[in-house]
């Protein structure tokens, strides 16, 4: 797969001159217009025009949303798209250790350009048909420039909004004579005349000055896995340097001290928190780090990190966020002498955090985030007629605690419709299958690597049988 086919996916090239979703009960995720039990989108290209009650349709092409929830596309504040292929190939890691053994010890050694174009597309095409309709791709196994240049190409192909941060592998072999003089060449190629194109460019690099000033000459966002509790101690002269800002987005920030989140706070930071990689990797206290954030007034994103292990889905996400909060609570209130347990967030507000707060997180809350008129059209249709979320008695309910990937009837992208009736269009399966079965096959086989569906976890190479 050095030379891969750009043939898999094939979306409409252009969004409708106008389009109306009719009858809709409405997340809209923005204050000022509100939730709308019946109420109608009306949509000019690839931009709201308006939300309301009896819109008129100006000849519009109508949608009947009819018990259906319309809400915005979520945002995964950050994914390593290139590792699609691997999916759910460790299931029981239960330390990072585990995580990077299944991945950048192993299989990530000898990936092709074809594999990381493989392993983004597969990513993007997930996400669209969970209902995310943004990402921000970190991309930390660009070995060359042809590697980068199949991570972009992919995320171009899919259809889907992205901020691709790009950085370097973290072991084995790579041209390490293109970093960080890639990211200048990534933007010529791709980006100097994209400003409205769907995807933007980003760069990966961990506390490291030399690269942020690469970075920032270039004026293109930071991407960092932070870890509070490992790398906290930092902060301080960072920050005495003026080299933190708004233009830092710090992954995870799990136990990080209070003194770190006023530094964070005080510098603009954006942030995500991840609470499935979190507690499925014992990573540092193993509990993701909403709480802390929002008491430092900051609003983190959601982010599922990697499929190596799990799903790809927000939904899951919310949920996961939800019940853990609960359980650290009443831990609190019962077995630390507390008289009252953690405020914890209700599903609005974690819906929120899939939304509002993720698109802040990759810089486009002008963009996208919520049902705006002015914004991007970037929403999902989910069908609360389906029998397991039907009857409705709560709209935030229904989609925080019950829904699912499959009742996700319509993905809406800068006004493109990218699915519909429940299936993503435009995607050749029997092609992509086949790809993605030809990469597996690839790595696995250059690796040294003997699958086994029914193992417990993924071992490290030397340990396979």
């Amino acid at each position: 797969m050095t030379h891969y086919q750009r043939n898999i996916v094939n979306h409409p090239s252009v969004s409708p001159p106008l389009t109306l979703i009719r009858n809709a009960t409405i997340l809209s995720m923005d204050e000022n217009i509100g939730n709308i039990e019946r109420g109608d989108i009306l949509i000019s290209g690839s931009t709201l025009s308006a939300v309301g009650e009896n819109l008129d349709d100006r000849g519009a092409r109508v949608i009947d949303a009819s018990n259906m929830i319309a809400m915005p596309g979520m945002v995964d504040s950050h994914r390593h798209s290139w590792e699609g292929q691997l999916r759910r190939i460790n299931p029981n890691a239960t330390c990072l250790d585990d995580y990077s053994n299944a991945t950048h010890f192993s299989f990530a050694r000898y990936y092709r350009p074809g594999d990381i174009y493989i392993g983004n597309l597969l990513t993007a095409l997930g996400a669209i048909d969970a209902g995310i309709t943004t990402i921000i791709d970190n991309s930390h196994n660009s070995r060359t420039a042809a590697h980068s240049d199949a991570a972009v190409e992919a995320l171009l192909d899919a259809g889907i909004r992205a901020l691709h941060a790009s950085g370097p592998p973290v072991s084995g072999d790579w041209d390490r004579g293109h970093w960080p003089g890639n990211w200048q060449r990534l933007q010529e190629k791709y980006f100097s005349n994209n400003a409205e194109g769907l995807v933007s460019l980003a760069v990966m690099a961990q506390l490291e000055p030399a690269l942020w000033a690469e970075a920032r000459r270039l004026g293109l966002p930071i991407v960092t896995e932070f870890f509070g509790d490992g790398m906290a101690s930092e902060l301080e002269a960072l920050h005495q340097q003026g080299l933190l800002g708004p233009d830092n987005i710090f992954n995870h920030c799990t136990a990080l001290p209070d003194e770190g989140w006023k530094i964070l706070r005080e510098a603009g930071v954006r942030v995500n928190v991840c609470p499935r990689s979190d507690a499925h990797y014992g990573i540092e206290n193993g509990m993701f780090a909403i709480e802390a954030a929002q008491r430092h007034g900051i609003n983190p994103g959601l982010s599922v990190d990697n499929e190596t292990s799990y799903s790809t889905d927000m939904f899951m996400e919310m949920r996961v966020a939800f019940y853990l909060q609960r359980a650290m609570g009443m831990h609190h209130q019962h077995c630390c002498g507390s008289a009252q347990a953690l405020k914890t967030l209700p599903a609005a507000q974690l819906l929120k955090a899939a939304t509002v707060d993720g698109a802040a997180c990759a810089g486009l809350q002008h963009k996208v985030g919520s049902l705006t008129p002015g914004k991007q059209a970037d929403l999902i249709l989910i069908n609360a007629a389906d029998l397991n979320l039907y009857p409705s008695g709560n709209a935030f309910g229904t989609v925080v605690h019950a829904a699912e990937r499959s009742n996700i009837h319509t993905v809406m992208i800068g006004g493109r419709i990218v699915k519909q009736d429940g299936k993503v269009v435009g995607v050749n399966s029997k092609r992509l299958r086949a790809a993605v079965d030809e990469s597996r096959e690839y790595l696995f086989a250059a690796a040294g690597y003997k699958p086994d569906l029914f193992a417990e976890n993924f071992l490290p190479l030397g340990q396979a049988n």
